[in-house]
């Protein structure tokens, strides 16, 4: 259970250096997967496909861009209180 734990906090410590390019990778393949999604849809125009692929990908980055500032709120309120501790325990 604690390898798990492990290797999520690795993951999590991951995402929190490198926000900007977690959301790009997101955006990408969410883009790249309606798009391959819409293709298979034959009876659509492609402007229409392309429109859903971007608006796909859009509501996947309001969303990883929210989850990011999640995650910067966890970690400055995380922060705070060990900082808070490591002072009064002094």
């Amino acid at each position: 259970m604690s390898e798990a734990k492990t290797q999520v906090e690795s993951i999590r410590k991951w995402v929190v250096e490198h926000k900007l390019r977690t959301v790009g990778c997101l955006w990408l393949s969410g883009i790249s997967g309606s798009i391959a999604y819409n293709w298979s849809r034959p009876n659509m125009k492609t402007s229409v496909k392309i429109i859903h692929a971007r608006l796909h990908a859009q509501a996947l980055t309001l969303g990883a861009l929210a989850g990011a500032a999640l995650v910067e709120y966890y970690d400055r309120n995380a922060g705070a209180k060990a900082s808070k501790e490591i002072l009064d325990n002094k």
